[in-house]
């Protein structure tokens, strides 16, 4: 069953209609709120240059679990 999603809120309004596919590869100024030079900012401190390379970049991942974790202590 297909579940419907809307990401338009978190991206760039020249994104807004595009696949997960082109997302994934997008550069990072495609998020809403993430400027071109917030971009290259990234791409010289981690080589992030897609949002696909920020979602699996490690720092960004351990710091989400931490994050989610620390929701459950007390």
């Amino acid at each position: 069953m297909p579940v419907p999603v809307t990401l338009d809120k978190g991206l760039d309004k020249a994104y807004e209609n595009s696949s997960l596919a082109d997302l994934l590869n997008a550069p990072v100024d495609a998020l809403a709120g993430v400027t071109p030079a917030d971009g290259e900012h990234l791409k010289a401190a981690f080589n992030i240059k897609t949002v696909g390379d920020l979602g699996r970049n490690k720092y960004v991942c351990l710091a989400v679990a931490l994050a989610d974790l620390g929701g459950f202590e007390g």
